[in-house]
C-alpha cells in the first residue's frame, strides 16, 4: 500500500479507536504497528520497529524529569503548602474587592510554580478556597469558576507536565520551555485578576465583604516562604544554568520532602501515599510517551508529515494563519479529548510544519499547551470542571454552575491565546529571541 495513504488511514483509525474508548497509548501503538506492517508487508519488521521505538522513548535521560517533578508536586500538595499560601494571601487581600477570588488566582499561580499539574491545583483549591468564598457571600458559580479557571495555570507556569511532554515529543529544551512559560503564565494570571477586580467593582453584590476564617486565620506569614523558596530554587537554578531540568526536579523533590517532614505533615504513611501516586502518574505518562514515540516514527516512515508540510507551505497560509488554525483545532478537540491525548496526536504532525515556516519552537510549544488547556474548562469534557464538581459533590454545587462559572475564564484564556499567537515575545522575550 502507498505509504502516504497508510499515513492518512492511520489518522482515521486512531481517531475511531480513541472515540471508541480505547486507551490513547494503545491506540497509537496498535495502529502504528499495523501501519508499518501495511507499508513494509512484513509483520516481524513491524514488531521490531515498535519494540525499538518503545525502548528508545523512555531510555533517554530526559525522561527522568517526569517522575521527579511529579514527586515534587505531590509532596507539596500533601504537605499543605497550598492551604498555607491561600491563608496568607487571603489575609493580605481582605480589603480588595473580590479579594478572595484574587487570592485564589494568586495562590494557584504560586502553587503552579511547584506542582505542574492542573488537576492537583483544582482538587486542592476546591477544598481550600471554595468553602471560604461561599461563606463570605461570594456567588457560588463565581467561586467554583475561579478555582476551575485558575487551576489551568498549573500546566502553563513552569514546571509543567505538559511542557515536559511537549519537549519529549519534539526533542526540544525543557529549560527553554519552562522559561518561555513564565510570560504567558503571568499574563493569564494578570488577566484573571483584572477580570475579578472589575467584576467586584461593577457588581459588588457578588462579593460580600464578610470576614472569613481564611482572612482571620493565624497562619504565620512565614509559611508562604517555603513555597516561594522552592519555586525560586527550581526555576532560578534552571534559568541560571546551575543544574539541568532533571537535576532541578531531583533537588526540588528532595527539598519538598524535607519541608513537609520538618513541618511534620509528611510521615511514613503520607510518604508511602506520595510514592504510590508518583508511580501511578509516571506509569501513565510512560505509556503515553511510548505510544507517541511509536506513532511519530510511523508517521515519519510513511512520509505524511512531509506531505502535510508541503501542502501547508503551498497554501500560502503563513505562520500566523497556521497557528490560528492549529490553535482552533486544539480547542475544538479539547471538548472531547484530554490534554495529553490531543498533544500526542497533533504535535508530531504539526511540528514539522512549524519548523519549515520558521516558527520558534518555544512559541509553538506555549501556544499548544495554552490551547489544549482551554479544553479543561469547556464542555462536554472539561476535566478541571469535573474535578472541582467531584471534590465538592457533597455541597450541592451542580456541574452546570461550575461550567457557567468557568466560561468567562475560558474566554479570557482564548483571548490570551490570540495575544500569544500575535506577539511571540510573550513567550520568547525572556530567552532574548
Amino acid at each position: 500500500m502507498d505509504p502516504i495513504t497508510v499515513g492518512y488511514l492511520s489518522l482515521g483509525a486512531i481517531a475511531i479507536a480513541i472515540y471508541a474508548g480505547l486507551h490513547v497509548a494503545i491506540a497509537l501503538a496498535g495502529v502504528s504497528l499495523f501501519g508499518v506492517w501495511a507499508i513494509t508487508g512484513k509483520l516481524k519488521l513491524a514488531m521490531n520497529f515498535v519494540a525499538l521505538a518503545a525502548t528508545d522513548s523512555i531510555a533517554d535521560y530526559t525522561f527522568g524529569v517526569v517522575p521527579l517533578f511529579v514527586l515534587m508536586g505531590l509532596a507539596v500538595s500533601e504537605s499543605g503548602m497550598g492551604r498555607d499560601t491561600f491563608a496568607v494571601i487571603a489575609r493580605g487581600l481582605r480589603r480588595w474587592r473580590g479579594g478572595l477570588g484574587v487570592a485564589t488566582v494568586l495562590s494557584n499561580a504560586v502553587f503552579a510554580a511547584i506542582t505542574g499539574i492542573s488537576i492537583a491545583s483544582a482538587a486542592v483549591f476546591s477544598k481550600v478556597a471554595v468553602p471560604e468564598m461561599v461563606r463570605a457571600g461570594t456567588n457560588r458559580s463565581i467561586a467554583v469558576g475561579v478555582v476551575a479557571g485558575s487551576s489551568v495555570l498549573g500546566m502553563l507556569i513552569p514546571p509543567s507536565l505538559l511542557l515536559i511532554l511537549f519537549a519529549i515529543l519534539t526533542d526540544s529544551s525543557i529549560g527553554d520551555l519552562f522559561i518561555g512559560g513564565i510570560g504567558p503564565g503571568l499574563l493569564l494570571t494578570l488577566a484573571y485578576i483584572l477580570y475579578l477586580t472589575g467584576l467586584g467593582v461593577a457588581r459588588p453584590s457578588l462579593f460580600e465583604g464578610v470576614l472569613t476564617r481564611a482572612e482571620d486565620d493565624h497562619t504565620p506569614t512565614w509559611r508562604i516562604l517555603p513555597v516561594l523558596g522552592l519555586a525560586g530554587l527550581v526555576l532560578s537554578g534552571i534559568y541560571l544554568g546551575f543544574f539541568t531540568p532533571t537535576e532541578a526536579g531531583a533537588i526540588g523533590a528532595a527539598a519538598a520532602l524535607v519541608i513537609g517532614t520538618v513541618l511534620r505533615r509528611i510521615g511514613w504513611r503520607a510518604g508511602w501515599r506520595i510514592a504510590v501516586q508518583t508511580g501511578h502518574v509516571t506509569a501513565a505518562v510512560c505509556f503515553l510517551i511510548i505510544g507517541a514515540s511509536i506513532y511519530s516514527r510511523m508517521l515519519a516512515f510513511s512520509g505524511l508529515p512531509a506531505s502535510i508540510t508541503q501542502a501547508a507551505i503551498d497554501s500560502g497560509i503563513g505562520p500566523v494563519g497556521f497557528l490560528m488554525l492549529f490553535a482552533g483545532l486544539l480547542v475544538l478537540l479539547g471538548t472531547v479529548l484530554d490534554s495529553s491525548s490531543i498533544m500526542l496526536v497533533t504535535v508530531p504532525l504539526a511540528f514539522p510544519v512549524t519548523q519549515q515556516m520558521g516558527i520558534d519552537i518555544v512559541h509553538f510549544g506555549l501556544i499548544t499547551v495554552l490551547a489544549v488547556e482551554v479544553g479543561l474548562l469547556t464542555p462536554p469534557l472539561g476535566l478541571s470542571v469535573f474535578v472541582v464538581h467531584a471534590t465538592l459533590k457533597d455541597t450541592g454545587i451542580t456541574l452546570g454552575e461550575v461550567f457557567r462559572g468557568a466560561a468567562p475564564f475560558a474566554l479570557i484564556m482564548a483571548l490570551t491565546l490570540v495575544a500569544l499567537i500575535l506577539i511571540p515575545e510573550i513567550a520568547t522575550g525572556l530567552l532574548g529571541r
